[in-house]
């Protein structure tokens, strides 16, 4: 359907044209990216999101590793095992797989984590690098956002776009890369009043709120181009957005599915990002 901007295509084609022949002129000099991701617990969600980073580093021909915790590990012990990642030249990338124990601090784990291997791009020199429109590892969500529209043909410059959420993850970064295409940009919010009427003028609108079908099909601009970020499992099993999908294909111009849609291009991000570290990394070695 010409309506759906499938993710999962755009970046299986990205993969081909674009990684596969970049992580090829790296190992031709002998560097070969390598991703480590720290995984606390047995959170399920958190395990599966893992394993698509995992497949998806093999058919880039990267190396991925993963390195599992307990529950109860104690903070320091996370800490001081991002540093000794920090010094190994052979990591290129470092995440720590979100959300944590509570016993542990992200601010702490996104203030230890080196910026240049921060392929999540959370830590606050990469945000701040963002917010300054500077060259940076972007934060994976926004940054695979972007790179779909542009995908599906969208030319953002002087767009309305209008984001539903306001989230450090998604909301306010989305906002800048935006911006930084030279859209107009409104943010909203779940406390936004008459929140339905603010979305009217949007010619894109993205939908970051966390909250299951927030958004009815009557709330949807006519003809828009709607990104769905949010992904939810319904009691009967299956999975959602934050959009009621089936009111709103009826309206848009273009949508993006629940799965299939935003997660690809945020894992497909995440790799890219690590793979520009290490060329990062080559470049200031010559």
């Amino acid at each position: 359907m010409k309506k759906i901007i499938s993710g999962k295509t755009i970046a299986e084609n990205l993969i081909e044209k674009e990684l596969i022949p970049r992580v090829g002129k790296l190992r031709k000099k002998n560097i070969i990216p390598k991703l480590v991701v720290i995984l606390i617990g047995d959170n399920p969600a958190s395990a599966s999101y893992v394993r698509q980073k995992e497949i998806f580093a093999k058919k880039v021909n990267i190396l991925s590793e993963v390195k599992k915790f307990d529950k109860n590990i104690s903070e320091q012990k996370i800490l001081s095992e991002i540093k000794k990642l920090n010094n190994d030249d052979s990591v290129h990338g470092i995440i720590v797989q979100l959300p944590v124990p509570e016993h542990i601090s992200v601010k702490k784990i996104l203030y230890t984590i080196d910026p240049k291997k921060d392929v999540d791009g959370f830590t606050p020199i990469n945000l701040g690098k963002l917010f300054l429109n500077e060259k940076t590892l972007v934060c994976c969500t926004p940054k695979g956002i972007i790179r779909m529209l542009e995908e599906s043909g969208e030319n953002l410059q002087g767009k309305k776009i209008t984001i539903v959420g306001r989230s450090n993850v998604v909301g306010k970064p989305v906002a800048l890369l935006a911006l930084n295409k030279n859209a107009t940009v409104k943010i909203c919010h779940s406390k936004t009043k008459n929140l339905s009427a603010e979305l009217q003028d949007a010619e894109i609108l993205i939908v970051a709120v966390g909250s299951p079908e927030f958004l009815a099909g009557k709330d949807i601009p006519k003809n828009s181009v709607v990104i769905d970020v949010g992904i939810h499992r319904k009691n009967n099993g299956k999975l959602c957005g934050d959009i009621k999908f089936d009111e709103a294909i009826k309206k848009v111009k273009k949508i993006s599915p629940v799965p299939g849609g935003v997660g690809p291009m945020t894992v497909f991000s995440l790799i890219e990002n690590v793979i520009e570290a290490a060329e990062n990394k080559y470049l200031a070695c010559l």
